[in-house]
């Protein structure tokens, strides 16, 4: 072969730098040990015995993670407090409604407050911020005689304190899901679990003795840090040991036990009767998972996934033991091929790789924002039904368990109706159908009702239609009964299906992201999900000052998340991805079914014999080569006609000598 010949073949094979700035993800032959959902565990027995054993181990905890979650609507919940005159003289009293508090996830303003001022009577809100008042009597409403409220006396000047308080366990848990969502990817699920369920015991039991505001704070969030890992830890590995028929079935029954923790609150806090007693009690059941050290393994799809063989064939051949797999029926050869790969050095990723993906880091971004909106917007709509609970005496909404409950009640209807919804329509399709109802319930409740309120006051009804005056009259001709309840439909719609948006965000994030980066992707979406739920106290901090603009915000993101929403890929029934080659090769495909045959599936990725390249005619490289072979058919050419000319020669003389 020729130097030029040599230096096309180079030309054509040498590396070249990314396209675009982009890393391309390593890609290497795939092998039956990275087929995990195709032939490993159809190997060892699909979802058995021994992995639905797992499973319910994963179930049992979301129990005590719903008590966590929800504990702060009773430890910090804001009593009826009546002030101690110091003077026998109490005939004058001042009523203020207390708008300071709320619970973590929508709680909402009921009580009043009774401050005594010597000799005046005062409506405004400048004497709660100037009450002189020294000893408080209080009234709890959430079973409990005691809270850290009620126990510091945390009213008036030191109500800031209380939304200090909750700030502490959400903050700790968005740090927590960034932090140990890297550290579940690079040391494993298993060692992540039990460090949080030991941290968790040490600061769960020590908030109980607690013996100031500061201190109460500083242990929620070490608290709030290590619940996010036990969470984040017992999700991955409940995904990780499905099989993709399972997967979503499985998270789902786990979604409705922290909702039966939320739903057992409230009789958990009329037994404890104390706040101390009752964090004792919400953490102490933690102690039975020291025994997961044992009895729980790692995920064998992520040491698979990190090459790490030597771990993954112990783990192997437990779970052949345990489903009484038989060895001799494997046909595919995993075994040997597992045996050839022990030689293998680990290879672990980090979270920040996925910045150099084309597909995958978008579909993260976009899930992150759909989280983000989801649980912002949720309170909004809450936010909104309780303001009519404050200025109408006669609602549905009259004491705390009826707002507690219907909260819970919501909330479980939202996870009844998202398992038929994608079971029918898919992950994209569920989410896309659920975001559009969030964003109408939204954009009618901020139009609508302005526009019902301007026109019922100017209607004049001997001027319009009848129909349109039996209309009014069957709603109500009062404008503030019509506006209330249509506010509360709307508000009691958005609350469904944010709820939805935000649970299948969560899930469908961790089905996109691939293994080897699994616990950081689903780490980003679930603080996503914290920095939604954090706008409740914010607004409460001050004193819902910028309410409606907060709720325009959110109206407009759920219009951007419907259109990217299109830009996912479908997982329904799909292998999940291990490395990030996986990762890139999950594009978008068309919500309806294609009618004809011939049409493109995929509109992201098409097949290597449908590129045209007849276009690619004036690039240097192409130029290059074109040049290479041109002056390679000329020096043959001429190769050639001298080994003729040669050849003749000889031929010649050879003739002359024979003669």
């Amino acid at each position: 072969m020729s130097e030029t010949a040599m230096a096309v073949v180079q030309l054509e094979t040498e590396d070249h730098q990314p396209e675009n700035g982009f890393v391309s993800p390593e890609t290497e032959s795939p092998g039956l040990l990275t087929r995990i959902d195709d032939c490993v565990l159809p190997f060892l027995g699909g979802f058995g015995k021994y992995q639905r054993q797992l499973i319910v181990l994963t179930w049992i905890p979301a129990l005590f993670i719903g008590f966590s979650q929800y504990s702060d609507e009773f430890l910090l919940a804001q009593p009826n407090n009546t002030c101690v005159p110091p003077t026998a003289n109490t005939t004058n009293f001042t009523i203020i409604p207390s708008s300071l508090f709320h619970g973590p996830n929508n709680s909402f303003p009921r009580t009043a407050a009774y401050v005594y001022y010597n000799g005046t009577h005062n409506n405004t809100a400048r004497h709660l911020q100037h009450c002189m008042c020294k000893e408080w009597t209080f009234e709890l409403h959430t079973g409990l005689m005691q809270n850290v409220v009620t126990k510091w006396s945390l009213v008036c000047d030191s109500a800031w304190k209380v939304h200090i308080a909750k700030f502490s366990l959400l903050v700790g848990s968005i740090f927590g899901y960034l932090v140990f969502g890297v550290l579940a990817d690079w040391f494993g699920r298993h060692p992540v679990l039990i460090i949080s369920v030991l941290f968790m015991l040490v600061f769960g039991l020590t908030v109980a003795f607690s013996v100031n505001v500061p201190m109460f704070s500083t242990l929620r969030f070490f608290e709030g840090f290590c619940l996010a890992g036990i969470a984040l830890s017992l999700y991955i590995l409940r995904i990780e040991l499905c099989l993709p028929a399972w997967r979503f079935s499985m998270t789902m029954v786990a979604s409705f036990v922290v909702l039966g923790g939320q739903l057992l609150m409230p009789g958990m806090a009329y037994v404890c009767r104390d706040w101390q007693v009752l964090q004792a009690v919400i953490i102490c059941p933690l102690l039975l998972m020291l025994a997961y050290i044992w009895i729980f393994p790692e995920s064998l799809r992520w040491l698979l996934a990190t090459q790490q063989y030597g771990r993954s064939k112990w783990i192997m051949g437990h779970i052949i033991k345990k489903n009484q797999v038989n060895p001799e029926l494997d046909t595919d050869h995993i075994l040997t091929e597992l045996q050839n790969s022990l030689h293998k050095k680990p290879k672990k990723t980090c979270i920040v790789k996925m910045v150099g993906t084309r597909n995958l880091w978008k579909n993260i971004v976009v899930l992150c924002v759909n989280s983000l909106t989801g649980y912002g917007i949720h309170h909004c709509f809450a936010r909104s039904m309780m303001d009519h609970h404050e200025t109408h005496e006669s609602t549905m909404f009259h004491n705390f368990y009826a707002d507690y409950y219907t909260m819970a009640g919501i909330a479980v209807a939202s996870c009844m109706a998202l398992c038929p919804a994608v079971g029918l329509m898919g992950r994209r399709g569920g989410l896309l159908m659920f975001m559009i109802i969030t964003a109408l319930a939204s954009l009618l409740q901020l139009g609508l009702l302005n526009l019902l309120g301007k026109y019922s006051v100017h209607l004049n009804i001997g001027t319009v239609q009848p129909s349109v005056c039996l209309l009014f009259i069957l709603v109500g001709t009062h404008s503030d009964t019509l506006n209330k309840n249509f506010s509360i439909a709307f508000s009691i719609i958005g609350m469904f299906s944010s709820h939805a948006v935000s649970n299948l965000s969560i899930f469908f994030c961790a089905e996109i992201t691939p293994t080897v980066i699994r616990g950081g992707g689903l780490g980003l979406v679930l603080a996503s999900a914290g920095f939604g739920m954090l706008t409740a106290p914010i607004m409460e901090l001050h004193n819902q000052k910028g309410y409606f603009l907060h709720h325009i915000i959110f109206a407009c993101c759920t219009l951007i998340c419907i259109i990217c929403i299109l830009l996912l890929p479908e997982t329904r029934y799909q292998p999940l991805p291990e490395t990030l080659a996986d990762g890139e090769c999950y594009t978008r495909q068309p919500l309806m079914p294609l009618k004809k045959p011939g049409e493109q599936r995929l509109l992201l990725a098409q097949s290597e014999s449908s590129r045209d390249y007849t276009r690619v005619h004036d690039t240097p490289l192409h130029e290059a080569a074109v040049d290479s072979l041109s002056r390679s058919a000329i020096t043959s050419d001429h190769t050639t006609h001298n080994i003729i000319q040669s050849c003749t020669n000889k031929c010649r003389d050879q003739v002359h000598h024979c003669a």
